[in-house]
């Protein structure tokens, strides 16, 4: 499925792994980039349900971009157990501009394909993405 604003095609084993974290809860995290020549997005790493929230944040690198999804569970203040899914479009400041160009022209139609996101953040340093700052956006 190629996008027609910066010509990028996703992958179908992203939205295969997706849907293994949405509906089966096989996954804590999944990330995306894009392929070496900017033509694809493909699955980068999917961590299990064993996965730390450091683990998942550990895993987005310091000078390129990413597409991410998390699912954080968390206990309301009734001691009621939920979960959100997180969509974070990962764009440090350090990276190139090319990468932060396709990938902010990419976002939207790739993000529309995951239907089931409850959450959506943009980072770009890795103050935004703390946990407190995810515990604050799943209320």
């Amino acid at each position: 499925m190629a996008n027609a604003r910066s010509g990028v095609a996703v992958n179908d084993e992203c939205m295969l792994k997706f849907g293994e974290l949405q509906s089966k809860r096989l996954h804590r995290f999944i990330t995306y980039k894009m392929d070496d020549k900017f033509k694809e997005i493909v699955v980068d790493q999917v961590g299990d349900r064993a996965t730390s929230y450091e683990d998942f944040t550990n895993s987005l690198p310091e000078n390129d971009c990413r597409y991410a999804i998390y699912d954080f569970d968390f206990v309301t203040a009734e001691d009621v157990q939920k979960s959100r899914i997180f969509y974070i479009l990962w764009s440090p400041d350090s990276a190139k501009v090319k990468s932060k160009m396709l990938y902010a022209s990419s976002n939207q139609k790739f993000k529309s394909g995951l239907n089931g996101i409850q959450v959506e953040l943009q980072a770009t340093d890795a103050s935004e993405i703390s946990i407190d700052q995810i515990k604050d956006r799943a209320r």
